[in-house]
């Protein structure tokens, strides 16, 4: 069983009267670069647990964005579940199911409506799937609107790499028949402390859009949007699809460096990738962008060390991150980003340059 040091990291908010403190996985393949294998041996942790408790179930898994996105999809895929994800994107002409996240940086979480009004009709369960839960109220939320919603007796369950909660909060989860599994119970008491005591003494890289390197861009089909609910067993197909043709298009040489970057919500295809690559023989890592601002430190007790400010590949708008970037042989950027506006692309390319020199854009959308 894993450790919380294995586990446990405290990064420290940018601006977040809220929650100074962030809990970063160094496993979970977001924040901080990973080895693929490692993040799957720890997902399929959670997926085993969940198995066990629910083999005879028709399930819904609904994976959290943006951090327990490739965490759900896993657990759903292992399952043979049907799995949906929260979203902050928008879908043309789509209602939503709205609930929030207090203590994020960006509250507003969404459902697609019409997909959960179809799968309420047949399946036995709901599971939420989340990296950590601290207080439960997030779920809590989105149990008391769909019970809102659907006036009718619906089964939950909640499923986590981490488990904050105090006995009160799960005390009010029993009550209302809510179960919860977890791989690590841990204690946040001391956690806003440690945050503060680190100073922002890290490596900040503003937005850079000057540069228009050339990435060697390509676009595959077959992709399956999980901010709609799918199949998952179908979903985990279509990913074995992109990863034949991208391996038809790139081949991979034995101990090469590889980097494989995600974008934002979307995390499970490129740890997917990353594993399949792993697994030709390659070193290889794998995190993704994200919507977090952290700040950085040099403390050499502190996750992460370097902070790349970027534009979004979704909406140009919108202030992104990436930390802490490799130096590999190659790198391939996969993203569901339909947009084809620059500035997203460039900045993302711009930073990754910095310390590569062959950087591929995989769109598929």
């Amino acid at each position: 069983m894993y450790r919380e040091t294995e586990l446990v990291s405290i990064g420290k908010r940018e601006n977040n009267k809220k929650r100074n403190y962030l809990v970063i996985n160094p496993l979970q393949g977001k924040h901080v670069p990973v080895c693929p294998g490692k993040a799957f041996e720890l997902f399929d942790k959670l997926a085993e647990i969940v198995k066990k408790e629910y083999g005879g179930e028709e399930l819904l898994v609904i994976g959290f964005a943006e951090t327990a996105t490739a965490i759900g999809a896993n657990t759903a895929i292992r399952l043979g579940a049907r799995y949906i994800q929260t979203t902050r994107e928008e879908i043309l002409q789509a209602e939503y199911i709205y609930f929030t996240e207090a203590h994020s940086h960006a509250t507003e979480q969404k459902l697609l409506k019409a997909d959960i009004d179809k799968a309420i009709g047949i399946v036995d369960r709901i599971i939420f799937i989340e990296d950590e839960v601290t207080t439960g109220n997030t779920i809590l939320n989105i149990v008391r609107k769909m019970e809102e919603i659907y006036r009718r007796n619906l089964k939950f369950s909640v499923a986590s790499i981490l488990n904050g909660m105090t006995e009160d909060s799960m005390r009010s989860y029993e009550e209302k028949g809510i179960r919860c599994h977890y791989i690590l119970k841990v204690d946040h008491g001391d956690y806003g402390r440690l945050a503060q005591q680190y100073t922002d003494t890290g490596n900040y890289e503003k937005c850079d859009l000057s540069g228009r390197y050339e990435a060697k861009e390509a676009g595959f089909t077959g992709w399956m949007d999980t901010r709609r609910m799918v199949d998952s067993l179908k979903y985990q197909k279509s990913c074995e699809t992109l990863w034949k043709d991208m391996k038809a298009s790139y081949g991979f040489k034995k101990d090469e460096s590889v980097l494989v970057i995600g974008t934002e919500e979307f995390m499970y295809p490129a740890l997917f990738i990353a594993g399949c690559i792993e697994n030709e023989g390659c070193r290889v890592r794998c995190h993704s962008t994200t919507r977090s601002p952290i700040e950085v430190s040099a403390d050499p007790s502190y996750p992460l060390r370097t902070r790349y400010e970027l534009r979004s590949m979704y909406d140009s708008d919108r202030i992104t991150y990436i930390y802490d970037i490799e130096s590999c042989d190659r790198v391939f950027i996969i993203t569901d980003a339909q947009s084809t506006e620059e500035s997203g692309k460039n900045s993302l390319i711009n930073a990754l340059m910095k310390k590569n020199s062959e950087v591929h854009l995989i769109r598929w959308c």
